[in-house]
């Protein structure tokens, strides 16, 4: 995705702006909590019309915040991220895939983590990386001063190259690397992380700085391990045993997400916490049961692979309501710094590509220019031309119009089909061949957007390790097995 970069703007508001009027949320520094799960869809969650599913708490988050109707971000993992923490698509940060080198968080890149340090934050991780696997590309060199966390995409998972977890992980007991070390933990994946989040928060409350909490699950990502009274929930409820395995994750991520909101008010933060609560792709295993009337799902560009939860909660200054504005993953980089009062450096200024969201948080209805925004699954094969994956699996989208090519577009062939998603939000009725001079102007977008990319693709000839970095830390601390 991306869009003009508006940081000027931001910096004047910050500063009062030409009006002499500073935006009300600018700088008022919160505790933020960001919640970010892995593979669960906008449709599994209760709140959004699930049938079968029940999260009463994140349906809470949606009741008591800011809900984001039309949030997108990209159709993977480790893209979401790279483009979370930074503000501008994923393809600008080097990462067009989520094995293969292609992981990896250009090192130029600012994170949000790293602005957040400098605006005078404690800044901790808790659960899923995914954008590089090596020591030089952790957290822990990324901004967060707290890091316990898993390798690779999942825990368990191992690829040739640079990207694997500890060797025999498992979501039972796993082995995190905490702060560079690795430790056993006791106990199911997110109830670990959970667990450890909170007492972070709990270890650095009151002592004069503002924390960013960062705790993105692994979970309910496959393999598809569960707590066997969270399986038991759905067992029977529905008529694939898989998808009972899928819910029980989600209640258990759900179960976490109410016990950690308890915390925060039991200690009187409740107030003085911004929650957010977002999933990272389209939807996966849940897709069958519901996904709440659209097209696609993970690894797709239509709406059922982008559009995401975006729960936006902080008691007593923002008031709970829907926004159905376009945005996106990169507006949540420009947004926390705001909140934080930084103002933008020369080299974040030209990477920041998304637009802050204070506006809309102070009022859902606020004016909100027309944007453009790009989708690319990327996922090409490893030493491929580029240019001939152009076409293959990638959208243009505004407000009204989604313009779309679904299939490998091998020899670099266009096969644009053209959705008007304001009436249309199933795709399910091709207009590309009543509104031409729209597929005009959307294609003229997307061959200005792809131009602006080879500069950034920096990891597609990259030389992979001869093992695995957790591999050979995780042999070093232990032994060989």
């Amino acid at each position: 995705m991306y869009t003009r970069s508006v940081w000027a703007a931001l910096a004047l508001l910050a500063a009062g702006g030409a009006t002499g009027a500073a935006d009300p949320l600018a700088g008022k520094k919160p505790n933020v909590v960001f919640i970010l799960t892995d593979d669960q869809g906008y449709g599994d969650i209760s709140a959004h019309g699930n049938p079968v599913l029940k999260t009463p708490n994140l349906d809470r988050l949606h009741a008591e915040g800011i809900r984001f109707t039309d949030f997108h971000v990209s159709p993977t993992c480790a893209p979401t991220r790279a483009a979370l923490l930074t503000g501008r698509h994923e393809f600008k940060n080097g990462v067009t895939h989520t094995i293969l080198e292609r992981e990896r968080l250009t090192p130029t890149a600012t994170t949000l983590a790293q602005v957040l340090q400098a605006a005078g934050y404690t800044t901790g991780i808790f659960g899923k990386w995914h954008l590089g696997d090596e020591p030089d590309r952790w957290p822990d060199k990324r901004g967060f001063d707290e890091m316990f966390i898993h390798g690779c995409g999942g825990i368990g998972q191992s690829y040739k190259g640079s990207c694997g977890d500890a060797p025999g992980n498992t979501y039972f007991d796993p082995t995190l690397n905490h702060n560079g070390r690795f430790e056993k933990a006791d106990g199911y994946c997110t109830d670990v992380f959970f667990d450890r989040a909170t007492r972070w928060i709990e270890s650095v409350k009151g002592k004069g700085k503002p924390f960013f909490c960062y705790i993105p699950t692994n979970a309910p990502h496959a393999p598809l391990h569960v707590p066997p009274a969270a399986e038991a929930r759905y067992k029977g409820k529905v008529a694939n045993p898989d998808v009972a395995k899928f819910f029980g994750m989600i209640a258990n991520i759900d179960d976490n997400v109410g016990r950690l909101l308890d915390r925060l008010k039991e200690w009187g933060l409740e107030k003085d916490t911004l929650v957010v609560f977002m999933n990272d792709n389209g939807g996966t295993a849940g897709v069958p049961v519901f996904n709440a009337g659209m097209r696609g799902s993970k690894v797709t560009p239509w709406l059922g692979g982008t559009r995401a939860a975006s729960f936006w909660r902080w008691p007593g200054t923002l008031t709970p309501a829907d926004c159905d504005r376009l945005t996106a993953h990169i507006d949540f980089f420009p947004t926390l710094a705001a909140l934080a009062g930084q103002t933008p450096t020369e080299d974040v200024t030209k990477q920041v590509e998304g637009r802050s969201l204070l506006p809309l948080l102070q009022d859902p209805k606020a004016a909100w220019d027309e944007r453009t925004l790009f989708t690319h699954v990327g996922r090409w094969p490893k030493d491929a031309r580029v240019g001939d994956y152009k076409y293959a699996g990638c959208s243009v989208r505004t407000k009204r119009w989604h313009l779309v090519s679904a299939g490998t577009g091998k020899g670099g062939k266009k096969a644009w089909e053209l959705y008007d998603v304001a009436a249309d939000l199933g795709e399910k009725t091709d207009v590309a061949g009543k509104n031409a001079d729209v597929v005009k102007v959307l294609d003229a977008d997307y061959d200005v957007w792809w131009a602006s990319l080879p500069p950034h693709l920096v990891n597609e000839d990259a030389v992979p390790p001869k093992e695995n970095p957790y591999k050979t830390l995780f042999e070093k601390q232990f032994g060989k097995k």
